[in-house]
């Protein structure tokens, strides 16, 4: 099963495959993985607790300084926080070696750096002792002096200690670092907002600031203040805060929804901190998202050279490679994770996934069947519906029934109260249509009627009303369709209420007529009000300009869906493969109907019917125009034999037998 990470949801280009093979952690030509090293904050041990602040300063500044060394990454203190919410928040200003330590070695520090500093003579004294954290030995003990309050000064003489090369830091301005890291210690955002503004005002050329004030008002929902910040940041002209400015312009890229820089500004990241393998593995999400799949190889592989022992990046890698048409590729990075972890039934399911996905039907089964034996309860007893889907997907109906049988009484022993749905829903898939609208709408109907005494009953009876629904739009009966939504928006529950609410948009207007492009648009901004490009708005769009056979308009919401989908969402390649071929696209319908969608593990969704068994009916007019005959004839024989005998609203049964 592919599972995503770290891409918190956003749409994102990602690097150029030149930038990504130039760039990377080796020291002398060989390849070694880097360490990482947490700067914890120091600890005052003089009178004055006026002094306190500096405490923080030292491990901003030096951390910031040692990024991009050559086989170092210097985890940043938001790095090690992020894990708060796991270990509990400890006081901001407490010395690291007692607050930050357990987060430092749960993040996956290999060198922790703890110091302590003093005020005495006219001086500021502080030293900075490495330890190896698995061995317990202190690595070097260093220290510096400089004026008293030069923590700047301080730092960067322990910083280059470490490293000569360290680059400055942003600002020499001692009061916009203090400002700064009030801010930063501050665990009331409205209170740190001000001091953050602070700090920009003492040097507005100092970056940090920016950045994490922008936050602060998105997070308060002023996202245009938020932007502002950022733009002013990135105008500041600093000649010092490169890294700085690419994390601004990649916050700022995301405000804007615009990808290409999203991908300059990573890019940027990449080059100047090589080490860190976070950013490799976020561009290669990015990639994923966008169905760049080589780059996305080649980014996880970088930070595979970093974190080899990550099972869940080995996954993803397999996937992407499955993607890119690289099966071999695929299934070495997946026998990885299964080495990592032996008893996950998940490694073969993702091999069963990457199988079915390039067409290797037979395989997928096999491995979807050993990743059902090894535990029945894993996905809910999915793999047994992804072997049933790989055998129909093969033609073999009868040998798909009788494991989709299996699966359907496993549902059931599970008291699964969906598990009438998959029944159903099967009768659908596998073409026989008439006969799942007559089982589900009884199904719907005998609930409805105990629905006054039974808040299930009423919920189930909105379900099945909604997907009976869609399956009547699907033949092309609007006004039946509509009949349907109504009665699931009259029992609605909290639980049904988006599903009936999506029938009920898609059955507009009623009967049988169709509305303008302009029309639906119109209906989607009022019924999904302020939804960001790429989300459910552009997909409902979509569909129903596809039932309403509007195929060139479709293609622009279903191409921001696309684009927003990521690798998991492979039968979204098939809607948009369909409006691109029906609009005389047929250059760009071509790559989106390679690869096989893979089953989801709940089965099908009442909206399969817009992909499945189309896709094949697709393949086939894709090689028709393409003057490949045999391909043609073979895609439109196994749609026709998937179809059944009640036609779907576009006439492709007919197509498909005057092609073969």
């Amino acid at each position: 099963m592919y599972c995503k990470a770290g891409a918190g949801g956003a749409v994102r280009l990602v690097l150029a495959a030149m930038l990504l093979l130039g760039v990377g952690c080796s020291h002398r030509g060989t390849q070694q993985r880097p360490e990482f090293l947490a700067v914890l904050r120091f600890e005052n041990v003089g009178p004055d607790p006026g002094a306190d602040w500096m405490g923080r300063a030292f491990s901003e500044i030096i951390s910031s300084e040692l990024a991009g060394a050559p086989n170092l990454y210097a985890m940043p203190s938001g790095r090690l926080h992020a894990l708060d919410r796991t270990f509990g928040v400890q006081p901001v200003s407490a010395p690291g070696i007692a607050s930050e330590r357990d987060l430092a070695l749960a993040s996956g520090a290999t060198r922790i750096g703890y110091g302590d500093y003093v005020e005495r003579a006219g001086r500021l004294e502080a030293r900075l002792t490495i330890e190896n954290p698995q061995s317990g030995k202190m690595m070097q003990v260093i220290a510096a002096s400089a004026p008293v309050g030069d923590v700047l000064a301080a730092a960067t003489a322990l910083a280059r200690q470490i490293l000569p090369a360290a680059k400055a830091y942003d600002t020499s301005n001692e009061q916009a670092v203090r400002l700064y890291v009030e801010g930063l210690e501050t665990a009331d955002s409205a209170a740190a907002a001000p001091l953050f503004e602070a700090s920009i005002a003492a040097d507005p050329k100092y970056g940090p600031p920016y950045r994490l004030l922008a936050r602060i008002k998105s997070q308060h929902g002023d996202a245009p203040g938020a932007e502002e910040v950022l733009r002013q940041g990135l105008a500041r002209g600093s000649a010092w805060g490169a890294l700085e400015d690419a994390r601004m312009e990649f916050e700022l890229a995301g405000f804007e929804h615009d990808g290409a820089r999203q991908q300059r500004a990573l890019a940027t990241q990449a080059r100047l901190d090589p080490c860190d393998p976070s950013t490799w593995q976020v561009l290669a999400d990015l990639a994923s998202e966008r169905h760049d799949y080589g780059e996305a190889m080649i980014a996880y592989r970088k930070a595979l050279a970093i974190r080899p022992s990550d099972p869940q990046m080995w996954n993803q890698l397999g996937y992407a490679a499955a993607s890119a048409g690289e099966l071999s590729g695929a299934m070495a990075a997946l026998g990885r994770y299964e080495t990592l972890r032996p008893s996950d039934p998940n490694a073969l399911d993702s091999m069963g996934d990457v199988n079915l996905i390039l067409g290797h039907l037979d395989e997928a089964e096999r491995y979807y069947l050993r990743a059902y034996e090894k535990d029945h309860n894993f996905l809910g007893g999915g793999d047994l519906f992804k072997a049933a889907m790989a055998r129909l997907m093969a033609g073999d109906v009868a040998g798909a029934d009788a494991l989709d049988k299996k699966w359907i009484a496993a549902r059931e022993a599970a008291h699964d109260p969906m598990a009438a749905f998959r029944a159903a829903e099967w009768l659908w898939t596998t073409g026989r249509r008439e006969q799942a609208i007559e089982f589900l709408g009884n199904f719907a109907a005998a609930n409805e009627r105990a629905a006054g005494q039974d808040a299930e009953a009423r919920d189930l009876a909105s379900h099945a009303y909604a997907e009976t629904a869609i399956w009547k739009l699907l033949l092309g009966r609007r006004a039946a369709g509509a009949a349907d939504a109504r009665k699931a928006v009259q029992l609605r529950t909290p639980s049904s209420t988006p599903a009936a609410g999506l029938a009920q948009f898609l059955a507009q207007p009623g009967p049988e007529s169709a509305a303008s492009a302009a029309e639906w648009n119109a209906r989607a901004d009022r019924t999904f009000p302020n939804a960001p490009p790429g989300s459910a708005k552009d997909l409902m769009l979509g569909y129903a300009l596809l039932l309403d056979g509007n195929f060139q308009d479709a293609v622009a919401p279903l191409q921001r869906v696309y684009d927003s989908s990521g690798p998991a969402q492979q039968d979204l390649a098939v809607l948009l493969g369909w409006a691109y071929l029906e609009s005389d696209r047929t250059d760009r319908a071509a790559p989106l109907l390679r690869l096989n969608p893979v089953p989801p593990v709940a089965g099908v969704s009442p909206f399969g019917g817009f992909s499945f068994p189309r896709l094949y009916y697709l393949r086939g007019e894709l090689a028709a125009r393409q003057g490949n005959t045999e391909a043609a004839r073979a895609n439109y024989k196994l749609f026709l034999q998937l179809s059944g005998s009640t036609p779907l609203k576009w006439g492709e049964e007919k197509k498909a037998r005057a092609g073969v």
